[in-house]
């Protein structure tokens, strides 16, 4: 097994995942704003800036476009997901085996575990063989942690992410992709809980410049290790500009108030 600082999805023992698998999980709505963000190739543009590590797509994407990028790009194959259609208990497809991201050039893989879901247990299952077969070819694994079901009342609360971090750590990811949790504090915990295992924040839904570079440095400062985002970068008329800016608040460690004004 290759150490995980030493894998492509790491560069100075820090994250910057791209995220693009909305198409599958969101449809059409997330590229309303932002026509030309429905190309995918636009989005592989972005994931050229060098504060990118990787850019995270569905096997259908990564067959079509990263053949083009694969000099330039890093790619994660997304494993598993499911539509915006699907209307029942939280639950994600497999889509997607180890043997063929390998063979179509992926550097790391990634799949979602819905934790509390009432389909967790056939989930963790699905990924325990993920996680033992990406071994067997070397590939870093990242788990969107999310912990989501009819029995859970709140989603983003400490103790929750701080469960979410743990059972990636419990289940054998290399990397966390968990919700921000509110606060400095609330993620300090979810890092001391995850051990290990890298913790980064998930993007979310567009914000403002501020409020999402704010979210980022508080994230670093406390003990994570990046960030996995999606909607704001390639939402955003000019995604090298806000790249710019996390080159700073992440590889450089730069104050939102610097990394806005350079």
């Amino acid at each position: 097994m290759i150490p995980i600082d030493d894998s492509p999805l790491v560069r100075d023992g820090k994250v910057l995942i791209l995220a693009y698998d909305h198409g599958l999980e969101h449809g059409p709505v997330d590229f309303t704003d932002v026509p030309e963000s429905a190309n995918p190739e636009r989005t592989f543009e972005a994931a050229t800036h060098p504060a990118v590590t990787t850019v995270a797509v569905q096997k259908g994407i990564a067959e079509a476009y990263y053949p083009s990028y694969e000099d330039d790009v890093n790619l994660l194959m997304k494993l598993n997901g499911t539509s915006n259609l699907w209307m029942g208990e939280p639950d994600s497809a497999v889509n997607c085996s180890v043997e063929y991201a390998y063979e179509v050039g992926a550097d790391a893989v990634g799949f979602t575990l819905y934790g509390g879901s009432n389909h967790e247990i056939e989930m963790a299952e699905e990924f325990r063989a993920v996680q033992e077969e990406a071994r067997a070819y070397e590939l870093p694994v990242v788990m969107w942690s999310y912990p989501r079901g009819q029995g859970l009342k709140n989603d983003t609360s400490e103790t929750t992410i701080a469960y979410a971090a743990r059972l990636a750590l419990e289940l054998g990811a290399d990397v966390a992709k968990v919700k921000y949790p509110g606060s400095k504090e609330g993620m300090e915990h979810a890092v001391r809980m995850a051990g290990k295992t890298k913790v980064v924040m998930s993007g979310g839904s567009k914000t403002t410049d501020r409020e999402f570079l704010e979210s980022v440095k508080a994230v670093m400062d406390a003990g994570g290790k990046g960030l996995a985002v999606g909607r704001n970068v390639w939402q955003r008329e000019d995604p090298t500009r806000i790249l710019d800016a996390l080159e700073r608040v992440i590889y450089e460690g730069a104050s939102v108030d610097a990394a806005l004004e350079e």
